[in-house]
């Protein structure tokens, strides 16, 4: 799990991507320009919360969010997702 400075604010949460499948089941590697964006990562840090929002995850959940969901951000050469928790779909 990633050390970041980053506080996300309000009801936002900040997710590590997993990695792409580097190769399908059957052992077939998959170029870089075919791979799929992945949909699951690692919750890193998260806000507080608002009022209305009580934060159900909590950091080292692995979850599921959708395709185009967040806002992807680079921090010491990582690749981070920032989103709101109701784009998340799921804890794994």
């Amino acid at each position: 799990m990633s050390q970041v400075k980053i506080k996300p604010l309000a009801d936002r949460v900040l997710v590590e991507p997993t990695e792409a499948e580097e190769k399908t089941a059957s052992g077939i590697y998959i170029p870089d320009t075919a791979k799929e964006k992945p949909q699951k990562g690692t919750v890193i840090a998260l806000g507080p919360g608002t009022k209305e929002v009580t934060m159900e995850v909590k950091v080292g959940d692995v979850v599921l969010y959708g395709k185009y969901s967040g806002t992807e951000i680079n921090v010491d050469g990582k690749d981070f997702l920032m989103m709101k928790q109701a784009d998340i779909l799921a804890i794994v």
